[in-house]
């Protein structure tokens, strides 16, 4: 009987070599050249054939595997040339590739399975599979179920040939680099990135041994490969990876090592490793950079490489390094969340240290991090290092902590980015000092307290110096755009400068100066000194209206100061508020007998007794954010009340209070020298006053006594230097010449940005009175003596009789408390929402009888029940344009020192007000409410809609 052998198999038989010459045929063990050009031109015209040959071969791989195994080297030697033939057909048939896939990816996986340390095979293997990555498009992985777990299979294969391990170093690296050009092939393949859902799985696959082999190899080395591969980035295996379409590119072939040839390096390794994850790394979009940190973390967890935290801070700023441009905000988010997850891991456990390690390294260095969620970061951190504290108000991650918050500084990408998270840290400040830090035994932990709020002190001020040192104030902020190769290039045409934290934000801080812990004063009074030289709005900014320099002052007219100095010194200006409760709260902490709030959780403080029930229990509903600023205010308020009118041995303040009252007051005379004239100077006299006392008493009495006359001489000094007035500086050396004994002063300078605690400084027990008998500098000598100051006078644009009258004026600090807050603008409002444009807070005031402003003003924000508790209360209206009138009282309303009768109240008092606006205001709200009359008025016509149903 004749059998008949289907052509395909006629023409794969002729491949082989004869049996006889086989095993001669050295190292090559290549097919027949004239066969397989036949048997490939066959299957390429003949595509239905494809599945029916790569059967075949499949076949007889897997018979030739198990004998090869055995030992035969014969079917090693046929191993070898199927593997060769498995190849060339997917080369050559690469447009019918998916009709084989299943085949060729069964007989790779076979082949590593039962030879995997035979050198010459896994390296034919390799070149099939690497064959197939170059060509495929990958759409039936996550489809064909077998064939996507063999192709799972196969890259775990490879990628434990890329770790291999064995005595011999040489073979240990050859076998190591076939793995890392297989999974190079990998990485560079459709295949990686077709099937979203299989991208993690294969990542995962590959990210351990290359990180296992990162891990142990030095940092010095890494980062010179990294270098030389991020300028390289071409694949020695893949030369044209994507240069083609996927029919005209060549597929990379391995060979394995010749005789007289040096063995590779652990150098050449390292950078075959690195060139995979460049390659991974720098295709992926946002989301697969997150599953390749996400699988970065797990190989760390599973190999417990945890406690080499230089390894992991060099890959994660590698990875973020080498993503692209606009994902790399990706890894520190990730780095954040991992942190958060493990939020109460003790912190002896290397795990969050080493986070924060790299955290920090991420964003400290010199990689732009566009679209990075810089708010959601920082209040992460902030939740993190509270908790932490509340649990171990000495927790040792808490420095890191802070350093991490700090390093957001560096990443400024719009003008108002650091404001805005500067106003996040002053509402977590303000919550802290007022409600404390709850604890898990302690509802109200004293000492988290203290430590919450000195670590949040330091991380507003790291914020605030790394932002000024990677940026300054005379040029443009650092940009990035993308240039046409790709390559993220510097540029300086940036328009926009980053915005300084305003005082009206920072007012919220200031209380802390009469904090009840000195730690926490001590802190502040470091972080106040700072703002004010470092932060705080000069002249030419928005919100500071600096008269002109002192350079200038002796060529420049006086008149035209007037304009700006009734601006100044009239309520329009925050500064000067600032500046004002600076003075009150340093008043307060020198004389005052007790310090601090209760941080007890309690109601929030209604405003008026005559309030109804009603509207207390609203507003406290709809402004839950403003409890803790409420209840600030109450607090200060009864504060100032409680001030003793001349010093005392019960005076809280110790010595080291006062040198920090002396640093705060020089420097706002340096930095703001002409709002502190006005501030400042009756201030120092009500200082002054409250020593003039007929008999000190007892040693105590007199130290607090000899220690603010003391104060109050430097401080006339600073003024006398920054105003140049000679005859100022003399009357008060001569009258610092006749202390009896030396300086009180002491020097406690800090220029750290978290430290220990540190301790307060005592008065002496014991003291001899008669060296603390002093009368200090005569304050009619020194007022006479700045007034008479011709750079004064040109400055403030006043004669001296006029600026007498303004440093004489009676200075009660409550009036001064009061005014500052009822001042301030709300800014937790405005980060609610509830804020209005820039235009509508400028213009009532000039424009009251514009109706269309109101009702432009009303449509910006619904009128509630905080409208209703304002106008009860008679405060009108820079809060709500829309409620103001022509007679209604306003906040800036106060008459002016040289234009109307202010030489009997305090700088800050008010003018009168006529009887009947509160009734107006009251009345108009209720009417906007509907509720009450509705008179026909031009207001009605902007909602007719709304006041026909309201009439219904």
């Amino acid at each position: 009987m004749r059998i008949f052998t289907p052509n395909h198999l006629q023409l794969l038989n002729a491949c082989y070599p004869p049996s006889s010459i086989l095993m001669a045929a050295g190292s090559n063990y290549s097919p027949n050249s004239h066969e397989l050009s036949r048997l490939t031109y066959y299957a390429s015209n003949h595509p239905g054939k494809l599945n029916k040959i790569s059967s075949e071969l499949d076949k007889r791989i897997k018979t030739e595997v198990k004998k090869a195994k055995a030992g035969y080297s014969r079917s090693r030697a046929s191993l070898l040339v199927s593997l060769a033939i498995l190849r060339a057909l997917t080369v050559e048939c690469r447009s019918d590739l998916q009709l084989f896939c299943g085949a060729l990816m069964s007989s790779v996986d076979a082949t590593l399975s039962n030879v995997p340390a035979d050198l010459e095979v896994i390296a034919r293997a390799a070149s099939v599979f690497i064959a197939w990555a170059t060509y495929t498009d990958g759409h039936l992985i996550g489809i064909d179920a077998n064939f996507t777990q063999d192709y799972l299979t196969v890259l775990g294969h490879f990628a434990a040939l890329s770790c291999y391990d064995v005595k011999d170093h040489e073979m240990q690296n050859r076998t190591r680099l076939i793995g890392i050009a297989a999974m190079n092939g990998a990485v560079n393949s459709e295949a990686l990135h077709y099937n979203p859902s299989h991208f993690g799985k294969q990542v995962s696959i590959m990210m351990k041994p290359s990180l296992s082999v990162i891990l142990h190899a030095p940092v010095n080395r890494l980062e010179e490969q990294a270098a030389d591969v991020k300028e390289s980035p071409i694949s020695p295996y893949f030369a044209e990876f994507r240069a083609r379409p996927a029919a005209e590119r060549r597929a990379a072939s391995i060979h394995v090592h010749i005789d007289g040839d040096t063995g590779p390096s652990d150098t050449d390794v390292i950078k075959a490793f690195l060139r995979v994850l460049f390659v991974l790394i720098s295709h992926a979009n946002g989301v697969q950079l997150g599953q390749i940190t996400q699988s970065s973390f797990d190989v760390l967890d599973a190999l417990q490489a945890w406690p080499k935290v230089e390894h992991c801070c060099w890959l994660s700023k590698r990875i973020a390094d080498w993503a692209q441009y606009q994902y790399r905000y990706v890894v520190p988010t990730w780095l954040v969340e991992r942190l958060s997850q493990n939020q109460d891991v003790p912190a002896t456990s290397p795990l969050p240290k080493t986070l924060l390690s790299m955290i920090n390294a991420v964003l400290d260095a010199s990689i732009p991090l566009v679209d990075l969620s810089s708010s959601d970061l920082l209040s992460s951190l902030v939740t993190l290092m509270l908790r932490r504290i509340s649990k171990d108000s000495k927790d040792e991650l808490v420095p890191t902590i802070v350093n991490c918050i700090s390093s957001l500084g560096r990443h400024v990408y719009y003008s108002d980015q650091i404001q805005d998270l500067a106003s996040e840290m002053v509402n977590r400040l303000t919550i802290v000092e007022i409600q404390g830090i709850s604890g898990n035994h302690r509802r109200h932990d004293a000492c988290g307290r203290i430590e919450a709020i000195r670590s949040l002190l330091a991380a507003l001020r790291g914020l605030i110096h790394t932002a000024n040192q990677d940026q300054n104030y005379d040029r443009p902020l650092r940009a990035y755009s993308p240039g046409s190769d790709g390559i993220v290039a510097k540029t300086d045409d940036s328009r926009f400068r980053r915005t300084r934290v305003p005082p009206d934000i920072w007012h919220d801080t200031l209380s802390l100066l009469c904090d009840k812990d000195y730690a926490v004063r001590a802190d502040y009074a470091d972080l106040l000194v700072f703002y004010l030289k470092e932060e705080m709005p000069r002249r030419g900014d928005i919100s500071s209206s600096e008269p002109m320099k002192q350079s200038k002052t002796l060529e420049s007219p006086r008149l035209p100061q007037a304009a700006p100095m009734n601006a100044v010194l009239h309520g329009g200006d925050v500064v000067m508020r600032v500046i004002s409760a600076i003075h009150a709260y340093l008043y307060i902490l020198s004389v005052a007998c007790s310090l601090g709030f209760d941080s007890s959780p309690e109601s929030t403080p209604s405003s008026s007794s005559t309030m109804p029930d009603l509207i207390n229990v609203a507003t406290t509903a709809q402004s839950g954010r403003q409890a803790p600023r409420l209840r600030k205010v109450s607090n200060v308020q009864k504060l100032a009340e409680r001030i003793p009118q001349v010093v005392s041995s019960s005076s809280s303040a110790c010595l080291a209070d006062y040198t920090h009252i002396l640093r705060i007051l020089s420097v706002v005379h340096e930095q703001t020298p002409i709002r502190s004239l006005f501030v400042g100077i009756p201030m120092l006299l009500a200082l002054d006053a409250s020593t003039r006392i007929e008999n000190a008493g007892d040693s105590l009495t007199a130290q607090r006594i000899f220690m603010i006359r003391e104060l109050v001489a430097r401080v006339w000094l600073a003024v006398g230097k920054v105003w140049k007035s000679d005859e100022l500086v003399r009357s008060v050396e001569e009258a610092l010449s006749t202390m009896p004994r030396a300086t009180m002063i002491l020097n406690i300078q800090n220029d750290e940005a978290f430290q220990a605690p540190r301790e307060p400084v005592q008065f002496s027990d014991h003291a001899n009175l008669s060296e603390y008998q002093w009368v200090g500098v005569n304050a009619e000598t020194a007022v006479r003596a700045i007034a008479n100051c011709r750079s004064v006078q040109d400055a403030t644009g006043l004669q001296t009789d006029a600026l007498i009258s303004r440093f004489t004026v009676r200075w009660i600090v409550d009036d001064i408390l009061k005014d500052s807050f009822e001042k301030t603008p709300d800014f937790e409002a405005s980060i609610r929402g509830d804020g209005l444009s820039p235009l509508l807070k400028i213009t009532p005031a000039l424009m009251q009888d514009n109706m269309s402003l109101h009702s432009l003003a009303r449509s910006a924000r619904a009128v509630g029940v905080t409208d209703l508790r304002e106008a009860l209360e008679g405060r009108s209206s820079m809060s709500n344009p829309a409620l103001a009138c022509a007679a209604s009282f306003s906040t800036l309303e106060h008459t002016s020192s040289h234009n109307g009768d202010r030489g009997q109240g305090g700088p800050m008092s008010r003018t009168k007000q006529h009887p009947s606006v509160g009734t107006r205001e009251v009345r108009d709200v209720l009417n906007r409410l509907g509720i009450g009359k509705q008179n026909a008025n031009l207001l009605k016509a902007s909602f007719p809609a709304f006041q026909k149903s309201v009439q219904k």
